[in-house]
């Protein structure tokens, strides 16, 4: 059995076995009567904020490609987008969404170095958009992480904002480039010319996105709006449970608290730890027993059904043969 199937066979069990053991866990006597006021569409209406989220990030991705000078059509977008669902859930970290944007992007006629540029971009707009978000969560929602303060979060919060914003004008100025030398010294050689590569391709992303500030300011928009609608998924669930009464502002918020933290979980697609961390935060917020059922559904409708399709778009462009590569490497 080649690596691609082990990994897609080990995916397809880690999450099976993940979904059983929280719904088994925080199923109890109040499941079944609050499951049958379900209401049917508010399934559509999560998988249409998917694709309103999908149709902005698309969106922003075009722009930021014109940006750069090259072209490519909605559909190709399309289908750079669902290929970092599908290697992100492959790999540990989500390190493989990355280079499935690469392989795409390239695919569609953009040139390597700016792939690569615009692959950071996009994910650094993605970020910054939450980092911005997360004073307005923890001044707003009080006790967000039991035995953690809001103040502690916020110094967290602001001494990583202040850090992005050191980063931007050391590698802008150029500032950053004699501490860059000076980490790589005693650094083995192929490791000292990946540190470069790696500075070089921030500091041309940093460049981009000081190069068109209006348009990038329409991208950052396009960033928010593209999560926010993904988040959504969540308070379309919960109106189909009866839930109306809810403080959407704390449910959008600790989604987006939540959502953040994944970018940094080691496990592929955060498996695991989202499940986890949801029913960790929506417990109180989710009607009894059935606040796991809600997070295997969240977790379903925004990464694994786009994984799917990610998977179709991959197989169909580039084969297996290919991908067996990219894993194997």
């Amino acid at each position: 059995m080649n690596k691609f199937y082990k990994r897609f066979l080990f995916l397809i069990l880690l999450v099976v076995v993940i979904s059983g053991i929280v719904i088994y866990s925080t199923v109890d006597i109040h499941t079944l009567r609050n499951l049958d006021k379900f209401q049917p569409w508010s399934i559509a209406l999560a998988v249409f904020a998917v694709g309103l989220g999908m149709f902005f990030d698309g969106s922003r991705l075009m722009h930021m490609v014109k940006i750069s000078n090259e072209k490519i059509t909605l559909y190709q977008a399309v289908q750079v987008i669902f290929g970092n669902y599908f290697l992100a859930l492959l790999t540990p970290g989500a390190t493989g969404g990355a280079v499935a944007q690469l392989m795409f992007l390239r695919h569609a006629g953009v040139p390597t170095g700016k792939a690569t540029v615009l692959v950071i971009v996009r994910t650094l707009l993605s970020i910054l958009f939450l980092v911005v978000c997360m004073p307005f969560i923890f001044l707003h929602d009080a006790g967000i992480i039991p035995g953690v303060s809001n103040e502690t979060l916020m110094g967290i919060t602001l001494t990583a904002f202040a850090v992005i914003l050191a980063i931007i004008l050391g590698a802008r100025r150029g500032y950053l480039d004699y501490v860059v030398v000076k980490c790589s010294k005693r650094m083995k050689n192929e490791k000292r010319r990946k540190l470069f590569a790696f500075y070089r391709d921030t500091k041309s992303a940093i460049n981009l996105l000081s190069q068109a500030p209006k348009c990038m300011l329409l991208v950052f928009i396009e960033s928010g709006l593209n999560l926010l609608c993904i988040y959504a998924i969540v308070p379309c669930l919960l109106l189909g449970l009866g839930v109306t009464d809810a403080d959407w502002y704390t449910v959008m918020g600790r989604m987006i608290f939540l959502n953040m933290l994944l970018y940094f979980t080691p496990t592929p697609g955060g498996s695991g730890i989202a499940e986890g961390g949801f029913v960790l935060l929506f417990s109180e917020t989710v009607p009894a027993g059935t606040v796991g059922i809600v997070a295997v559904c969240w977790r379903l409708i925004a990464e694994y059904i786009p994984f799917l399709i990610g998977l179709y778009y991959t197989l169909t462009v580039f084969g297996r043969d290919f991908l067996n590569r990219q894993l194997n490497k």
